[in-house]
């Protein structure tokens, strides 16, 4: 049977998601056993087929935006795996000068706007991105990626109805994982179905598989179709699944094991290499070909991190305020 995607659409979020695990996996090695990363430290194991879909379904001027939970949409963005692993390190050629951490990658020069630690302050960034591309007259949309915690924020009201109202360009996708920190959405709110949120703006809302590449890269697109079209903002609930912990030193009491267990039996990854087999799309020599490219390049990444410098003192203040001077305008 035919597939809607093509053989290198396959491969490519293939290798992609790969990437994004096998990335995730090994910093938390180094963290865990190795104690050569600290601080915060949150895994977008699981949630590999949101950034394979939406990588998809834009173009390469399309603005990304999420909030701390942001390895896997910076390396999908084209965020080089090497700076990526050097900002866990505390590295000077990490994306933020080893300054920011894992809360906080950024890749301005591919139109990846980080990383906010700030819970929902990304979503007010994302209609920012998105106004200066309709003020200066584009069709580059901007994405902003929310988790579920973050729909309880304020801001997010006062932006659909800013958004809604100038019609901005950007596509507001909420990654819900089920669980804000250790608290379910359940017993958050009375709307579980955070789509629907939209409504109360006349804003347009779908409820997407986030456990899906093609269901995300469907979704999106008709969003993103949306925006580029003058049509204006849409929310999107790509309901998805975290396997690890909100972060590396959570316990995960509030779920079980057979709940985690249930989910991985729909892992994003191996749906997509299940396709690529049963289509014929690839032989297993191919795919063992790409799982040591992701491999090499993982351990790469590490390399350099290690023998990458810390940061000079004087950098410690550095990049904290930006020293401009307005002069005040009398008429």
């Amino acid at each position: 049977m035919a597939t809607k995607f093509s053989k290198d659409t396959y491969l490519y979020w293939y290798e992609l998601m790969q990437l994004i695990r096998q990335f995730e996996l090994t910093a938390e090695e180094k963290y865990k056993m190795d104690g050569k990363i600290r601080g915060f430290f949150h895994a977008y194991i699981g949630q590999e087929a949101i950034a394979a879909g939406c990588m998809t379904a834009t173009r390469p001027e399309d603005k990304f935006v999420t909030g701390y939970r942001d390895h896997g949409l910076a390396l999908a963005k084209g965020v080089s795996a090497d700076a990526c692993m050097a900002e866990l390190y505390g590295k000077a050629t990490g994306t933020a000068k080893g300054k920011g951490g894992s809360m906080h990658f950024f890749g301005v020069g591919v139109n990846f706007f980080g990383g906010h630690g700030i819970v929902g302050a990304q979503i007010g960034t994302g209609a920012g991105l998105a106004f200066a591309e309709k003020y200066k007259g584009t069709d580059t949309v901007a994405l902003t990626f929310f988790g579920d915690g973050a729909a309880r924020q304020g801001i997010l009201h006062e932006v659909f109805n800013l958004a809604m109202l100038w019609k901005l360009p950007v596509v507001f996708i909420c990654e819900n994982n089920n669980y804000a920190m250790g608290t379910s959405v359940e017993r958050t709110s009375n709307v579980v179905d955070i789509y629907k949120l939209a409504d109360a703006y006349e804003m347009p809302g779908d409820s997407i598989d986030g456990m899906s590449a093609e269901a995300v890269h469907e979704g999106v697109s008709r969003a993103v179709k949306r925006a580029r079209e003058g049509g204006g903002p849409t929310l999107l609930e790509i309901k998805t699944y975290r396997y690890k912990g909100h972060s590396i030193s959570d316990p995960q009491k509030y779920r079980t094991k057979e709940e985690v267990d249930e989910y991985k039996q729909r892992d994003p990854i191996q749906q997509v290499l299940s396709t690529i087999l049963t289509q014929k799309f690839a032989k297993q020599e191919e795919i063992d070909a790409i799982n040591k490219r992701v491999g090499d390049a993982v351990a790469a990444s590490v390399k350099f991190a290690e023998e990458s410098p810390w940061p000079a003192d004087d950098e410690v203040l550095k990049d904290v305020y930006v020293d401009q001077h307005y002069p005040f305008i009398v008429d």
